[in-house]
């Protein structure tokens, strides 16, 4: 099953494993596995990126975020905390707490699972929003990236970007 093929909210999905919409998504791979078409209270949108990605500190107004390390390692980063996860970890970021992360390997496979239980989630509306369409999840090179552009389409789907993204990295984690 494609997802072009529109679900209905009680319809199963089982994707294979390179399955999904495969996006060039700000310098990194970006597959949507389970978009949060109609009223699904969920999406699911894997991601590999490369050492020293992280998005700019922002805060999901109605979305929570958990994240699951596949491979790689990332640091997550909340008010003070910044703590280091590798493969096999899980992290629960909240809604209305600003919040960034970054990658530490050479390369990370992260999973980024929103949910709301006000709203439809629309955090792979904005993956796909700022994406540039591809065939496979390969990452690209690294490109400019407009910041405005990012703010703006972002805060259009209820992300408020807070904050500049982490600082190069100067200890990162072999793995």
């Amino acid at each position: 099953m494609s997802l072009e093929h529109t679900l209905a909210n009680d319809e199963h999905m089982v994707l294979p494993a390179r399955g999904g919409s495969h996006l060039h998504f700000l310098n990194h791979a970006a597959t949507i596995k389970v978009p949060s078409q109609g009223a699904r209270s969920m999406s699911v949108v894997e991601f590999t990126a490369r050492e020293g990605f992280g998005p700019p500190l922002h805060n999901h107004v109605d979305e929570d975020e958990m994240f699951v390390v596949l491979d790689g390692a990332l640091a997550f980063l909340t008010g003070d905390d910044r703590i280091e996860a590798e493969s096999g970890a899980m992290a629960y970021l909240p809604h209305g707490r600003p919040h960034g992360f970054q990658v530490l390997s050479p390369t990370a496979r992260f999973v980024c699972i929103t949910a709301s239980n006000s709203t439809v989630p629309r955090f792979d509306e904005m993956v796909t929003a700022l994406g540039v369409p591809t065939d496979a999840p390969t990452v690209p090179e690294p490109a400019y990236i407009d910041a405005a552009e990012v703010a703006e389409v972002t805060a259009r789907f209820g992300i408020d970007i807070v904050g500049p993204p982490p600082a190069p990295l100067t200890d990162a984690v072999q793995t």
